[in-house]
């Protein structure tokens, strides 16, 4: 009997087709061969091995021959890559720095746990649950674990308050703490409305949608999208976002695989704004999601674009779960803007040139001038309005704006935007802390005044953590960034975007277009 059921069962293989059945993760002798020599290394080299650091060097320099976007993210990362994805996270939601040892708050982040119950900027964090927090060699990731928790788990602050003679104890119950993806919503005159957008997370679409709603009811019959400097992120989020702007039935982007599928999106819900006019504000660091928005509006006839010309991501990727808390984030396709140009830049010529392509912009004047852009003729689109566009690398505006390349002024910039600014203002702040939480928005822009002296301070301190920068020339543009520091770390983001786009050259050429019509 047992020999009759073997010849049944090879009779019935020989019938069946196996082809199809070949999955993701069969065995075959690549694979095979890789794990043989990852046990051979464990059991029989001579000194002893992290293997896991081996498998993650390899699993870095395969995804390195790919593509520049095909990455490989560790267990140590992935948590925290998550966390900023979702849009919040479970905390007492404070954002804090060590002072001599001991924690002090920034700032209570808006609608967390700790600004409900009335924390403030400046309060010293002393002990949680009785366990010290002060004078103790503790890491940064030890505090953040102390401080987050299990939802709706409560921690018991002891906290000192400059100008009160006892300590306080504050009851909080951990909760949902927002990580806001919408920088600012306001008002930039009686008609334009400005929304400034910093990444798509998993609640960008939600967060747009209320800020808009706030925007109409102020007046606003235009709205400005910022997304320079805005890398990306959920594509649904970006699309969503496209969707409130067009009319139903216009295409917004389509994807193609290795195998020539396509996958088309089109807009199909009633928006909120369809009638109405709409800019993008955009330069060298906008990419993917934020090109996608682009690609999509310039392509329809719809709204005006004005910047520079973007970053050129367009690759899809999609993560995959490796088993052991990392991840892999893998291309599997290429998107393709409504009229169907590829804006992915070229990439054979290595990761290091790829990421480096900023250098040669700065160096051909395309930074400067939209004459110094290069195009290519044979990637020449026409949308259903006339308008001449261009695939190969990037969305090309259609009002260009010069960056600023004056060498010192840019990197006294890119100072500024770092937390070693916040520091300082952090230490300006403590000096008057009761008189500083007193103030009002308008009472802060109208009374606190940054001066030479402060000016000279900050020259001081950075000398003093061995940052060499020079301030002569550009006076105005440090007290710009003192005072809007000094405004996020009192009021939060939407008051610093505020301060900063005052002296802004696109924000200059927005407001120009946005009266002549």
């Amino acid at each position: 009997m047992l020999a009759v059921v073997c010849a049944a069962g090879i009779l019935l293989g020989s019938k069946l087709n196996f082809s199809q059945s070949q999955g993701l993760f069969s065995s075959n002798p690549k694979k095979e061969k890789l794990n043989r020599l990852i046990d051979y290394i464990d059991y029989e080299y001579v000194d002893d091995v992290n293997t896991d650091s081996i498998v993650d060097v390899t699993v870095n320099r395969i995804l390195e021959n790919l593509d520049p976007h095909s990455v490989y993210i560790s267990k140590d990362e992935y948590a925290s890559v998550t966390e900023s994805m979702q849009g919040d996270f479970v905390g007492i939601g404070v954002s804090f720095q060590k002072v001599r040892d001991t924690i002090v708050v920034i700032q209570p982040l808006k609608g967390g746990p700790s600004e409900k119950i009335g924390i403030k900027g400046g309060d010293r964090i002393l002990f949680a649950n009785d366990e010290q927090l002060f004078d103790k060699n503790i890491s940064n990731d030890s505090l953040i674990s102390q401080l987050k928790g299990e939802e709706n788990s409560n921690v018991t602050l002891t906290v000192f308050r400059k100008g009160l003679k006892n300590l306080m104890t504050f009851n909080v119950k951990r909760g949902r703490v927002p990580l806001k993806s919408v920088d600012a919503a306001y008002m930039l005159s009686d008609k334009l409305g400005y929304i400034k957008i910093n990444r798509f997370a998993e609640t960008t679409y939600q967060e747009f949608k209320e800020s808009i709603k706030d925007l109409k009811a102020k007046g606003a019959t235009q709205i400005a999208l910022d997304l320079r400097d805005n890398p990306g992120g959920y594509l649904s989020e970006a699309i969503n976002i496209v969707d409130e702007f067009l009319e139903d039935g216009k295409p917004i982007l389509f994807t193609k695989n290795k195998k020539g599928a396509m996958e088309e999106t089109y807009s199909r819900n009633k928006g909120s704004f369809e009638d109405k006019e709409v800019f993008v504000l955009i330069n060298e660091n906008s990419a993917s999601a934020s090109e996608i928005v682009a690609g999509a509006f310039q392509d329809n006839d719809r709204g005006i674009i004005i910047g520079r010309r973007s970053y050129g991501k367009g690759l899809v990727q999609r993560e995959m779960e490796l088993g052991d808390g990392s991840a892999v984030r893998l291309t599997i396709a290429r998107y393709y803007t409504p009229t169907g140009r590829s804006i992915q830049k070229p990439y054979e010529q290595g990761n290091e040139e790829y990421f480096n392509d900023y250098i040669r912009q700065y160096k051909n004047g395309e930074l400067q001038s939209v004459d110094s852009i290069s195009v290519d003729d044979s990637l020449r689109y026409v949308t259903p309005g006339g308008k001449v566009v261009y695939g190969g690398g990037g969305i090309i505006p259609d009002i260009f704006v010069a960056k600023d390349t004056n060498f010192e002024r840019e990197n006294l910039t890119y100072i500024l935007k770092s937390g070693f600014l916040s520091q300082f203002v952090f230490e300006q702040l403590e000096k008057d802390r009761t008189y500083y939480n007193s103030l009002s928005w308008k009472e802060f822009q109208d009374e606190v005044v940054v001066n030479d002296q402060m000016v000279e301070n900050f020259q001081k301190y950075a000398q003093r953590q061995n940052i060499p920068i020079k301030i002569t020339n550009y006076k105005p543009l440090v007290k710009r960034y003192l005072k809007a520091v000094m405004a996020q770390q009192l009021y939060g983001t939407d008051e610093f975007q505020r301060l900063i786009n005052e002296d802004d050259r696109i924000i200059e050429k927005l407001m120009e277009i946005s009266e002549t019509i």
